[in-house]
């Protein structure tokens, strides 16, 4: 596989094929709490993204010095080391969204997918790659929390982009998009049982599309399964 084709399906799995939130379900706590609004899922994107990316460089770059007996351990207090350098970021200069976000932000360091790349592939791969790959799942991990946004403030609140300015200054104050007048959105959109709904409507978006796409293409016979332990997606493929 050329270096084009490897950093093409790191960018695919991290966006599609293997994204963290709609394929293997992880971070839901903190995709399904602070999503009622585009700034609040930009904001723990952000600092998700940058725990992602720092994680996986460093953990990359001790791979041969830390032993299999300790390896979670340390890989647990870098991804602590990067929450805290991410709190203090947003504490610096985003306090007002920091303290909307509250416990999630330092809850990243919970986050399984971050610990996931970690383990699967960080301690694996060179510098570079690894990098690459925190980034491409960040991503992937963003455009979900940012949709999910979206789409639970313009049904909740009628309003885009509202408050942007807690994230990027007073010159994004007059950003938000009123789609309808205040008070008559649907309430059940900005609640955590919205959350679950709107989730499961993109998750099964996207299983439709994938689906699609692959009637589109010549049928290429089903993978042998073969023993051992398996891990469950929601596009229903047993890998």
């Amino acid at each position: 596989m050329t270096d084009d084709n490897h950093y093409a399906a790191i960018a695919g799995n991290g966006l599609w094929h293997n994204n963290p939130a709609l394929v293997q379900l992880l971070g839901l706590c903190p995709l399904l709490a602070v999503t009622g609004s585009v700034v609040n899922a930009l904001g723990l994107a952000l600092a998700t993204t940058l725990v992602l990316v720092g994680s996986n460089c460093a953990v990359s770059a001790i791979r041969h010095q830390v032993s299999d007996a300790i390896r979670i351990p340390v890989f647990v207090m870098i991804i602590a080391t990067f929450t805290t350098c991410a709190e203090m970021l947003m504490k610096a200069y985003t306090y007002e969204l920091y303290q909307i976000l509250g416990i999630f932000i330092p809850l990243i360091v919970t986050n399984c997918a971050i610990l996931g790349r970690a383990e699967a592939f960080a301690s694996k791969n060179s510098l570079i790659p690894a990098a690459f790959d925190g980034l491409s799942m960040g991503l992937g991990f963003a455009a979900v929390l940012v949709v999910l946004g979206a789409i639970r403030e313009a049904l909740g609140s009628g309003t885009l982009f509202a408050d942007m300015d807690l994230l990027f200054g007073a010159q994004a104050a007059h950003w938000r998009i009123h789609l309808y007048g205040t008070g008559h959105g649907l309430l059940v959109a900005i609640l955590p049982p919205g959350a679950f709904i709107i989730t499961g409507l993109l998750i099964a978006a996207k299983n439709s599309l994938d689906l699609h796409r692959h009637k589109r293409r010549s049928a290429h016979p089903a993978a042998a399964i073969t023993a051992g332990a398996k891990r469950v997606r929601t596009t229903g493929i047993i890998q």
